[in-house]
């Protein structure tokens, strides 16, 4: 998480940590943090809740690489990362 902290305050960001805080790979997956519990799971979909809303990730051949204290590591090609709340970011 420390290499997040840094980049959050390179880029002079306010950061939400009730939220889920993701990084994704391109082609490779992704880090999520401040995840309480997986919603769904599947090859090709993913659902996450934090304290604050939810997160949904759609790609192909996606795995759980690692869930441990709040953290996730997605394996895979991630095509879309979208929150609860209607925001959406194609990958």
């Amino acid at each position: 998480m420390g290499l997040f902290f840094e980049i959050v305050r390179a880029l002079g960001a306010s950061v939400n940590f009730s939220r889920v805080q993701y990084t994704v790979v391109d082609g490779g997956g992704g880090y999520f943090s401040n995840v309480k519990k997986l919603l769904a799971f599947s090859d090709r979909l993913i659902r996450l809740a934090g304290r604050e809303g939810e997160v949904e990730i759609v790609g192909e051949g996606l795995r759980l690489a690692r869930y441990c204290g709040g953290d996730l590591a997605v394996r895979g090609r991630i095509l879309s990362v979208s929150r609860g709340g209607g925001e959406h970011g194609a990958v």
